[in-house]
């Protein structure tokens, strides 16, 4: 049987390679995204076996016209991928924007929570799965991460306490948290700088889309008595940072 994986944030980055190695992999694929035409560009590459859905996840009403309207083959989604989600700003908290941590809480934990909660039912009838993606940001703390780190921490949290609750009911939940991923993350967060996105991954050789996405396929089709409860990925170049000390001379 051919199963149905919904890729949340499937325009680019980590979430676009997910659809592609999930099709390779003989999945259906649901694409979810703001941005319709690129949604529309991975379909053509992909043909018959993508379905993009075009709609912002954190419009709750949008969110349920999408999934209120899915085609019959697609009806029966086996594995959420909850990759949605964004970084703003890199300033210490009280220099930071107080309207870019909204949007991340309304983006990270708001639009997750949302989808998830609809699709329960389902991925319980289907003994199905779910996958979030969190971060190492979830874990360790810097400067300049303050909400981003806090959303991720809420994901990782969430991961675990979702396992709790469907204990017996068959359905798999990770937590995926990954450090240092080339994609446009670093671009988003600097509001289009391009320049500084590019002096981060310079001569890091850091991982990439098609790394997580083919960590996730391997998660998604373990045999179905196997939990990955965390998993968290680093470049071989990115390590632990050491603690601060503020001296008063």
């Amino acid at each position: 049987m051919t199963k149905t994986a919904l890729i949340t944030g499937a325009t680019a980055g980590i979430g676009a390679s997910a659809a592609r190695a999930f099709v390779a992999s003989g999945w259906r694929v649901i694409g979810t995204g703001r941005r319709a035409d690129r949604l529309q560009a991975l379909a053509e590459e992909l043909g018959g076996a993508f379905h993009p859905l075009a709609f912002d996840i954190t419009d709750e009403a949008a969110l349920d016209a999408a999934l209120g309207d899915l085609p019959p083959d697609f009806a029966g989604i086996d594995l959420l991928i909850n990759n949605a989600g964004l970084a703003l700003g890199t300033k210490p908290a009280q220099d930071s924007d107080l309207a870019q941590w909204r949007t991340m809480i309304a983006t990270n934990i708001d639009g997750l929570i949302t989808i998830t909660h609809r699709l329960l039912p389902r991925l319980i009838e289907r003994r199905g799965g779910i996958i979030n993606l969190s971060s190492v940001a979830a874990n360790y703390p810097y400067t300049g991460g303050n909400v981003y780190g806090g959303t991720k921490a809420f994901v990782k949290q969430f991961s675990l306490n979702l396992r709790a609750d469907l204990h017996g009911k068959g359905v798999r939940v990770t937590s995926i948290e990954p450090g240092m991923v080339e994609t446009e993350f670093t671009t988003v967060r600097t509001g289009g700088d391009q320049a500084a996105s590019d002096a981060l991954y310079a001569g890091s050789n850091p991982m990439t889309g098609e790394d997580i996405a083919a960590t996730l396929l391997w998660v998604a089709e373990l045999p179905p008595h196997l939990n990955i409860n965390r998993l968290e990925l680093m470049p071989v170049s990115q390590s632990f940072a050491g603690f601060q000390v503020a001296r008063e001379s």
